[in-house]
């Protein structure tokens, strides 16, 4: 049987990635593993930021055969998606059994004149489902839907996902978290759910505040143990040594609750 911890994940960046532009208090060092191995999350969703890392991603992808599941991006930080870089990662996923999914971040956008509202189509997400589906396994097709995207054209999208990760950009809207989760599930029936919980407000640029962090924990906890999600995503890895508040309180609180069979 599952328990808790099994449903936790940590969205993973290379070690320095939110250094600029976030109004962050420091430097950080800290890798994807060594953030799973400090906060006692077994899961990571790895995902290209400004490029890094780098393709051939092997040699990258070494220390996470040590956790327990991987997803890995094939549409990075900012919607940033090549044909190339698909292929590498299903092709490392041949190599990688424990690369379990690939993300899609940033998906949605405002549609552009053609209506389109995902950095790729209907009919280009069938084509990947195809190419996910490996001699022994099939990998699961992630994306990422803000708070703020929810009256976007988004169905026809999700209806092509097995898993939705669900975001709330400002720490001020989380009084919606309800009722916009409610919205999701709605848009999205047939998809598996996760909350995305921030550590920091990233869309205040700002300490995440530990109220705001409990509150969506506890929201969480009680959705995963009510099986309306299949998991929690707390972000992100290169936060994780700069001694935050919310960091430790988070790393407290899986420790606490982590071990329970659901």
């Amino acid at each position: 049987m599952d328990t808790i911890r099994d449903k936790l994940w940590l969205w993973g960046h290379a070690a320095g990635s939110h250094d600029k532009g976030w109004g962050l208090p420091g430097s950080s060092r800290m890798t994807p593993a060594e953030a799973a191995l400090y906060m006692g999350v077994p899961n990571v969703i790895l995902v290209r930021y400004e490029g890094r890392p780098e393709p051939p991603f092997a040699q990258y992808a070494l220390p996470l055969r040590a956790v327990q599941q991987v997803v890995w991006s094939v549409v990075g930080a900012g919607g940033a998606t090549e044909d190339e870089e698909r292929r590498q990662v299903i092709e490392l996923a041949e190599t990688m059994p424990n690369l379990t999914g690939v993300m899609m971040d940033d998906f949605f956008r405002e549609p552009s004149v053609e209506g389109e509202a995902g950095v790729l189509s209907p009919r280009a997400l069938r084509a990947l489902r195809e190419q996910l589906s490996l001699p022994e396994r099939r990998l699961d097709l992630w994306v990422v839907l803000y708070g703020h995207q929810l009256d976007l054209p988004v169905r026809d999208h999700l209806s092509l996902c097995d898993q939705v990760s669900f975001w709330t950009w400002k720490a001020e809207d989380l009084d919606h978290l309800e009722h916009d989760f409610a919205t999701v599930e709605a848009l999205a029936p047939s998809c598996g759910k996760l909350l995305g919980c921030y550590m920091w407000d990233y869309g205040n640029k700002q300490p995440m505040p530990v109220e705001r962090m409990a509150q969506q924990c506890e929201m969480g906890l009680r959705w995963l143990r009510e099986g309306r999600i299949e998991g929690m995503i707390f972000l992100a890895t290169c936060i994780c040594d700069l001694g935050l508040e919310t960091v430790e309180w988070t790393r407290r609180w899986i420790a606490q609750v982590g071990d329970p069979n659901l």
